[in-house]
């Protein structure tokens, strides 16, 4: 009789993982960022346990948007009062925080459970 293995919080063992984000296209890394943080390419993979590592993104103001998200992308945040919506286009957002874009493609590609709120 074979059964399931299931990771235990105790017994996960985590890593740190540096990804340079120079010349790669925003989607890309942020999809593989996202992965590492869940552990899903762990083979003890457990989708109700943390089993993702850790990682850090350096030299995020040299990621590539492809065709014309550049000037096309547009990040909406809102302050919660009427007519408060603030809208940055891609162009100024990569010059003043770059990294500010990376965080957002990685948080939109986690589940929208207790891993996004991390």
């Amino acid at each position: 009789m074979r059964t399931t293995y299931m990771a235990k919080p105790g017994e996960v063992e985590r890593k740190w993982y540096i990804i340079d984000a120079a010349g790669k296209t925003l989607g890309r890394l942020a999809s593989e960022a996202a992965s590492l943080i869940r552990g899903k390419h762990k083979p003890q993979f457990t989708p109700h346990v943390d089993t993702g590592d850790f990682v850090i993104i350096v030299n995020a103001d040299k990621i590539v948007l492809t065709g014309k998200k550049l000037q096309n992308k547009m990040y909406y945040r809102h302050s919660l009062y009427p007519g408060g919506l603030k809208v940055t286009p891609a162009q100024d957002m990569l010059k003043k925080k770059p990294e500010r874009m990376v965080e957002l493609a990685v948080h939109g590609m986690l589940p929208k459970t207790v891993w996004a709120k991390k």
